[in-house]
């Protein structure tokens, strides 16, 4: 973008690997699938810029990209970015991981909220732009997508944008039906796709490494705007196979275990084996 500075590539990655060290380990059965460290940061660049000077929510976050556009604004490492950012997610080892890392850092305008999307949202029209990274819909044709995609519209009263990050595979059928499901609904909800970049960010994956994701980013139409109320989601053919077809959708939150040595590795994974006398 004209006028931007060049940002510091050492400071930058440093400051995200800050961010990543403060992560909790991502639950693979849920589909928590973390992005690798180089495209984070890019996504971080592009993210900010895309929401100066607006108030951002994210509809989730597991690899934790607000909070690395909050510290890298806050670190004057990145000389744009949005004015507010507030994260809900059902994962409470996410939400605190932010809270702690926000209060530590004295990041003031990042915080974080226990939030399940089947639920009704809790902040309708109360943002300007939202970004979400959800359940890839591998096996339910991008219906957990457009859940995520529906509380990110009502978080903007349906006048707004929205950068949604999905898989994106040229070659495979599977990302192309959902990529169709999900411009299908956008265009459904009076949101039109105002770019796509393809192919863009890698996972660490272990079935599939190779498999890339894009951002579809969307936009309202000017006449656009809501005066609705957020309603839970019941209908079963929404919530089928909504983390895959292994995990049924009992789980409310997933609830921390508190512990005093956050930071550190956990006593379970390691002991120690002496010389012998």
């Amino acid at each position: 973008m004209e006028g931007r500075k060049e940002i510091n590539l050492r400071e930058a990655f440093n400051a995200v690997s800050d961010v990543v060290q403060n992560r909790p380990r991502p639950l693979r059965e849920l589909d928590q699938i973390y992005m690798k460290t180089g495209d984070m940061l890019l996504q971080c660049e592009l993210v900010a810029q895309w929401a100066d000077k607006k108030r951002l929510v994210f509809i989730g976050d597991g690899d934790a990209i607000s909070v690395c556009v909050s510290y890298l604004m806050h670190r004057k490492i990145l000389d744009c970015g949005p004015t507010n950012v507030t994260v809900f997610d059902f994962d409470e080892r996410i939400c605190s991981a932010i809270t702690r890392f926000a209060d530590k850092e004295r990041i003031m305008n990042l915080s974080a909220r226990l939030y399940n999307c089947l639920e009704a949202f809790p902040a309708t029209s109360q943002f300007d732009c939202f970004y979400t990274n959800p359940p890839w819909g591998a096996s339910n044709d991008g219906a957990s997508i457009n859940v995520f995609a529906q509380r990110g519209m009502e978080a903007v009263g349906y006048k707004g944008e929205g950068m949604i990050v999905m898989a994106d595979d040229h070659h495979m059928e599977w990302p192309q039906r959902v990529l169709h499901s999900v411009q299908k609904f956008v265009l459904g909800q009076n949101f039109y796709v105002q770019k796509m970049a393809s192919m863009l960010h890698q996972y660490h994956l272990d079935d599939n490494p190779e498999l890339r994701s894009c951002n579809l980013m969307v936009k309202s139409l000017p006449s656009a705007g809501w005066c609705g109320v957020s309603e839970a989601i019941i209908d079963p053919e929404r919530q089928a196979n909504f983390y895959g077809r292994k995990r049924d959708l009992r789980i409310k939150y997933v609830r921390e275990r508190k512990r005093v040595d956050y930071g550190k590795a956990h006593d379970d994974e390691y002991e120690y084996e002496d010389y012998k006398e």
